[in-house]
């Protein structure tokens, strides 16, 4: 099979709101999935109203539009008989291969969609289930909530300053990661042994696996690891410093590259036999680094980047948002998506990887779905059902 077909035939049913399971389902649409989106045909995704009201239209807010992309959308009350029974057909005939929900694991039984009953419409189907803290607990998770609780905000922050939340949400969109890759292998285990898996991720654990060298530290050599600013536990120098216009962050990553460092014309004030080893640059790195920042507040960012390079040593401007869509490695592979009503057109985010599908769809997604756009087509056009009994769900608030 093409690689640009390759998940072509693969339908997901997403009963998914906030970020994290928004952001893994875009993941899939950027493979070129069949994804849908399922909400309460009452209650909706909170995040759609969340942001700018950009399109001046209700439950179109920027937030939403960010990580919505390329999906369609349904409205179903599956806490209804009659929302249970219109699941059950969606499931078959939409022939869903990835059953994905975000709720609360108290609701699964009372919604239906349970692994065991969802296995029993379709034997091999994929269930995923994402979760603050597994499905054996009910407590409410936000992502600030559990960079909070997983040590992310303990590491984050000025060194003897308050903690920090971190400026992207990682609790979301590393738990969505990791999603992904568990989806991938339940994938490749159905296509071996044509069995489907339940999937229980929880937000918190997948948090608490970013902390590598934290916890080994921690536990194993009973080192206390807090925040450092924008210096670096085990290496320097490595922080931001100041030029004449602005900022860059120099990361020197071991011995050799020091001694590079102290060798580069106005730098070799630098040197000092005790900074040889990395050992002794980090036992004085407060001094050390207000002796580089001297340094480099005498030249201008520019010429920084420039002479660094040359002596292969990693610097960056720090740079704004604005400028890192403009960086050449960025801007080739933006995805972009134009609203066939207004005509607005967005920009989103790359992937990590630009895939055969999206080469072949020139990066371009279609417009994030509106609140129940692809009822008629779907509970009408494949499920069959008439105008009239469409009516009477939605007065009834089922769809």
């Amino acid at each position: 099979m093409d690689d640009v077909q390759l998940f072509k035939n693969i339908t997901v049913l997403s009963l998914e709101q906030a970020t994290v399971l928004p952001y893994l389902t875009l993941r899939l649409t950027e493979d070129g999935a069949n994804v849908i989106r399922m909400e309460h045909p009452v209650y909706g995704d909170p995040n759609r109203r969340v942001g700018d009201d950009v399109l001046k239209e209700d439950r179109m807010f920027s937030y939403y539009l960010s990580i919505n992309a390329g999906k369609k959308a349904l409205t179903l009350d599956i806490g209804t008989p009659e929302g249970q029974e219109i699941l059950k057909k969606l499931i078959l005939k939409l022939n869903v291969d990835i059953f994905a929900t975000n709720q609360l694991p108290r609701n699964y039984t009372k919604l239906g969609i349970e692994y065991e009953m969802l296995k029993k419409i379709k034997e091999d189907i994929i269930w995923l289930g994402m979760t603050g803290f597994g499905p054996q607990n009910n407590e409410a998770a936000y992502d600030p909530v559990l960079q909070a609780r997983g040590g992310l905000m303990e590491l984050t922050g000025e060194k003897g300053g308050s903690p920090q939340v971190m400026g992207i949400p990682l609790p979301d969109m590393g738990a969505s990661e990791h999603g992904y890759g568990l989806l991938m292998k339940a994938l490749f285990k159905r296509a071996v042994t044509g069995q489907g898996s339940r999937i229980d991720l929880s937000m918190f654990e997948s948090t608490v696996s970013w902390l590598t060298q934290a916890i080994t530290h921690t536990v194993t050599f009973k080192k206390k690891v807090s925040r450092r600013g924008n210096t670096h536990e085990f290496f320097a120098p490595v922080s931001v410093y100041e030029t004449q216009d602005g900022y860059a962050y120099i990361a020197v990553g071991n011995d050799k590259q020091w001694e590079t460092m102290t060798k580069i014309p106005g730098f070799e004030s630098l040197y000092k036999k005790e900074y040889e080893r990395n050992a002794g640059r980090i036992a004085d790195v407060d001094h050390l680094n207000h002796a580089i920042n001297a340094i480099t507040k005498k030249f201008t960012t520019a010429q920084m980047i420039d002479i660094f390079t040359k002596a292969t040593i990693a610097i960056s401007k720090v740079n704004p948002i604005g400028e890192v869509v403009e960086d050449p490695l960025v801007k080739p592979n933006l995805l972009r998506s134009k609203d066939p009503k207004t005509g607005v057109e967005i920009t989103i985010a790359p992937p990590p990887i630009n895939n055969p599908y999206l080469k072949s769809v020139d990066r371009m997604l279609s417009f994030p779905p509106r609140f129940g756009e692809h009822n008629e087509g779907i509970y009408s056009g494949l499920l069959g059902y008439s105008p009239a009994q469409l009516k009477e769900f939605k007065e009834k608030n089922i769809i």
